[in-house]
């Protein structure tokens, strides 16, 4: 980490991109991107992948030292988080990493639910055989996938094949920030190898739907495996807040009891201290004179 940087955690070169790019899968040419659009990126990428944690400070100098800019192109990259959802900015108090948020994951794979089922209901008579064979394609990449990062992100790649020929490019825009923005969220379901394969098994169900020409069956489907995702994701963080709520309470109750043992203790030595002094002196013989013996 660069002193330069004044502590940024961003180490080496960040790629100028917020999606990995998948062996196997045709990727357009990226269109020129602007340095604020690199800069929002890079710390977008940070944070999904845990480098930049829930509540970190986003100091304006700091970014600008590390990417050799000025200050504007940062102010824009961090408004352009904030607008998605990434980051914070507060009155008098600057930008930081948006906390993850039980409610938010839940509503996003809820209204993910709502428009994925519109365009897959929308895709499904326009799929051609060539189409299909490139979600098949990327199901079986996604069910292969060890890299939790390259996971999610082939998953987004599935997930946007279905419905791609929807011909919708306003809810495909839609799609794209729902799933950027609910990718942190994601790798937490698949931080669980449990999870992954059920996930891999929905998909599996969800292809053969759409191959049939299943629109009802596909639409229940999809709906079904996202609202899943979303009830996981939200018990997930309800567990982990109660366990981070309960931690501080126990180690207060613990304290607690140490000190009441401790003071029990010493009230019980101090009682015996006193029990001691307080008992009467064993009277001392007293030696007898000549008269007495001889009597």
């Amino acid at each position: 980490m660069s002193n330069a940087t004044n502590g940024f955690p961003l180490d080496g070169d960040l790629a100028p991109t917020s999606r990995t790019a998948l062996p196997g899968v045709a990727t357009p040419l990226a269109a020129p991107t602007s340095t604020s659009h690199v800069i929002a990126d890079a710390l977008r990428t940070a944070i999904v992948e845990g480098t930049l944690a829930p509540g970190a400070p986003l100091r304006q100098d700091a970014i600008a030292r590390h990417f050799s800019v000025s200050a504007i192109p940062v102010r824009e990259a961090l408004r352009q988080l904030a607008s998605e959802g990434w980051a914070r900015i507060e009155l008098n108090k600057g930008a930081s990493v948006a906390p993850l948020s039980r409610d938010e994951a839940r509503e996003i794979y809820e209204i993910r639910s709502a428009l994925e089922s519109l365009a897959l209901g929308l895709a499904i008579p326009n799929h051609t055989a060539e189409s299909l064979r490139e979600v098949s394609a990327l199901a079986a990449c996604g069910s292969h996938e060890t890299d939790p990062s390259l996971y999610v992100a082939r998953n987004e790649a599935f997930h946007m094949s279905l419905y791609a020929p929807a011909g919708r490019p306003q809810l495909m825009d839609m799609l794209t920030t729902l799933h950027r923005r609910g990718e942190r969220y994601l790798r937490l379901k698949f931080g669980f190898p449990a999870y992954k394969g059920e996930s891999d098994a929905e998909h599996a169900e969800i292809l053969a739907a759409v191959q049939r020409r299943d629109i009802p069956a596909a639409q229940a489907l999809v709906a079904e495996h996202l609202l899943g995702t979303g009830e996981l994701i939200y018990r997930f963080l309800s567990e982990r807040e109660a366990a981070s709520v309960a931690s501080p309470a126990r180690k207060k109750r613990r304290a607690v009891q140490t000190t009441r043992a401790a003071a029990s203790s010493n009230a019980a030595s101090n009682a015996s201290s006193n029990a001691d002094s307080a008992s009467p002196a064993t009277p001392r013989s007293r030696s007898r004179t000549p008269d007495e013996a001889s009597s």
